[in-house]
């Protein structure tokens, strides 16, 4: 009766059963700790609870429990196969349905205020919040088939996050930075988002004053999330993409959002004419060859062929919104006894102070409309001696604009960078916006919704703002004089419901929905721009498309696809050789990933043969948030 000395392999099957019981969550005995990553990409999740565990608990089912490793085990590898298979869809199934994965990639993230960081940042998480379309049956399920959203932001190195980030902010690890994207957009949103946030590394170029992506993005992307793709400036995404394939081979849906106004910066450089006809035909051809669709914010930008629409998908964030209805009903409420809104303050402009952005002509309507105010007052008129402006941001022609007011002894007020939400711009009644080179301007949207007055310039980029009651339009010098006039002596109207309900991310999210069908209907596309409503619920439900698509040609679609099949073997053969990605402004370094994105450290970046010089404070990170330079 005595024991028979165990074999290795009971031995050996007998302490993971102890470990195990120890620590059934983690049977691979790592003390809780994560396993070491090679450098992959950074990917936060806020959901804490499986999909799986949420089924099981509503089934009645049991979830995974500290007494059963083996099926925790199966958990993962069930988990790691998921990973691995790309979602089944076509590129013609309806958007709306239920449990489709967007992933949006971005070229700029937060703590940069720029447009390309914040709206895609809130369209992630409106995307998320947003329910699919479901039935009665359905809505007991309703966390199982919400939309799942990842957001694809650039990681910077050291070097570069102390020239872009404010206050010369850095992070150590992804993570940080994720962390403080989502408390932003909480606080700005009022809840926090269910969105996966990854990183792919990128460069600054100062001599374009933008984020050149580090290697192939879409490595950094699981299969899981591939299926609608949503690029936020596509051309500039691509310029420099050297992937082994392109986004629509990789991805069920690609649809590109266009964000800049490349001809405009172009146009305004040396030899403009021959960069701008350049620049031209490379984004038409970035877009043909990698998105299936293109959504311009406005007609601003030119002409992207017949996968193009028109629509304003960008939206206003609730904060802004609730300070213009507690103005609304202030107003209501004081509407006998006539007392003002409460503005103190006149006119202001807030912008990245680089020339493009409109400074030229902000200095121009501000110096001629102080000319009248001279002659008023020499008639004994009585009124402003010269029209008071505060400008809010800093960037590279920071001293160059300055300089330039002195010169010109304009008496713009440089406050330097400061959130549009400050309380300190609460005060002003008057938003002026003279840019050329915007496509939408979230600026102006905001004050808009903060009930403010909004003077811009007769141009297709404030179109969507236009149809609202406090947007001013001017066409030349002496329509800005008469409106500035008008809107000094009067107060803004308060906006109804109706309007404010439009410059929502709800109803913006809505608008990219119904954008983003493909193939284009066109007698669907010419209504998107100015709806502020989504489609009728009457009309396409759950992939039952409407049938009066456009013509199918044959030819014309061979055609086209030969093209892009050429075009991409070009692009791809040309941006996967180093010395020609120099050459042409992609950076030295950049056609290969680091292996390890908390410890990259590359080289200090020189721009192409092609690119503009950088300026001295940019080059040098010399310009200030408060806006002093001396």
């Amino acid at each position: 009766n005595t024991q028979q000395p165990c074999t290795k392999r009971e031995t050996f099957m007998s302490q993971q059963r102890k470990q195990q019981q120890k620590n059934p969550h983690n049977p691979s005995g790592s003390g809780g700790k994560p396993p070491k990553s090679g450098g992959g990409a950074q990917v936060i999740s806020d959901g804490s609870r499986s999909r799986s565990a949420t089924k099981n608990a509503r089934s009645g089912g049991t979830s995974p429990s500290p007494s059963s490793p083996p099926s925790t085990t199966n958990y993962n590898k069930n988990k790691d196969k998921q990973d691995m298979r790309r979602p089944r869809f076509k590129v013609t199934d309806d958007v709306r349905l239920p449990n489709r994965t967007f992933t949006i990639v971005t070229t700029a993230a937060l703590p940069w205020m720029t447009g390309t960081s914040v709206n895609p940042l809130l369209r992630a998480a409106y995307l998320a919040n947003t329910r699919t379309e479901k039935d009665e049956e359905e809505r007991e399920k309703e966390e199982e088939i919400k939309r799942k959203v990842a957001l694809v932001v650039p990681w910077l190195p050291k070097c570069d996050q102390r020239q872009v980030f404010p206050k010369r902010q850095s992070f150590n690890y992804p993570e940080e930075q994720a962390e403080a994207m989502m408390e932003w957009v909480t606080n700005r949103v009022g809840f926090r988002p269910d969105v996966e946030v990854l990183f792919y590394p990128g460069r600054y170029a100062t001599d374009k004053g933008s984020i050149v992506p580090v290697g192939d993005i879409i490595e950094r992307i699981p299969m899981r999330l591939r299926d609608v793709a949503i690029l936020e400036e596509p051309e500039h995404l691509n310029w420099f993409h050297c992937g082994r394939k392109g986004w629509k081979q990789e991805f069920n849906l690609v649809v590109g959002i266009i964000h800049t106004n490349y001809l405009e910066y172009a146009r305004r450089e040396e030899n403009g004419e021959q960069k701008e006809a350049f620049i031209r035909g490379l984004n038409f051809t970035m877009c043909r060859i990698y998105t299936h669709k293109v959504i311009k914010l406005s007609d601003a930008v030119q002409d992207f062929g017949e996968d193009a629409v028109t629509v304003n998908v960008h939206g206003v964030s609730r904060a802004f919104l609730d300070v213009g209805k507690r103005r609304a009903d202030f107003a209501k409420e004081n509407e006998k006894s006539g007392e003002r809104l409460g503005f103190s303050k006149n006119c202001y402009f807030i912008a990245k102070v680089v020339w493009a952005k409109g400074y030229h002509e902000l200095l121009d309507v501000v110096q001629e409309y102080n000319k009248s105010l001279a002659m008023k007052k020499e008639e004994k008129e009585g009124g402003l001696e010269y029209l008071p402006v505060s400008v809010f941001g800093d960037g590279d022609d920071l001293w160059d604009v300055k300089a330039e007011c002195r010169t010109r002894k304009i008496p713009l007020d440089f406050k330097g960078r400061l959130d549009h939400l400050d309380k300190s711009i609460d005060d002003f009644k008057i938003f002026i916006n003279p840019s050329l080179s915007d496509v939408v301007a979230t600026t102006t949207a905001e004050a808009l919704a903060m009930g403010k007055f909004v003077i811009c310039a007769e141009h297709p980029s404030n179109a969507f703002f236009a149809t609202f009651e406090n947007c001013k339009t001017y066409a030349s010098q002496e329509d800005f004089n008469r409106i500035m006039d008008e809107c000094l002596r009067t107060e803004p109207k308060p906006m109804d419901d109706v309007a404010r309900a439009r410059l929502t991310w709800e109803a913006a999210t809505s608008r990219l929905l119904d954008a983003s069908e493909y193939p284009i209907r066109r007698d669907n596309a010419s209504s998107l721009s100015g709806s502020s409503s989504s489609r009728s619920r009457s009309g396409t439900r759950k992939g039952q498309h409407n049938q009066t698509a456009v013509f199918f040609s044959p030819l014309k679609w061979l055609r086209k696809r030969a093209s892009c099949i050429l075009w991409r073997a070009i692009h791809m053969r040309l941006t996967k050789s180093e010395a020609m990605r120099v050459v042409c402004g992609g950076g030295a370094g950049t056609l290969k990933s680091p292996k390890n994105l908390v410890e990259w450290c590359p080289d200090y970046w020189t721009g192409g043969a092609f690119d503009r010089p950088p300026s001295i404070a940019q080059d040098l990170g010399l310009f200030t948030d408060d806006g002093d330079t001396n």
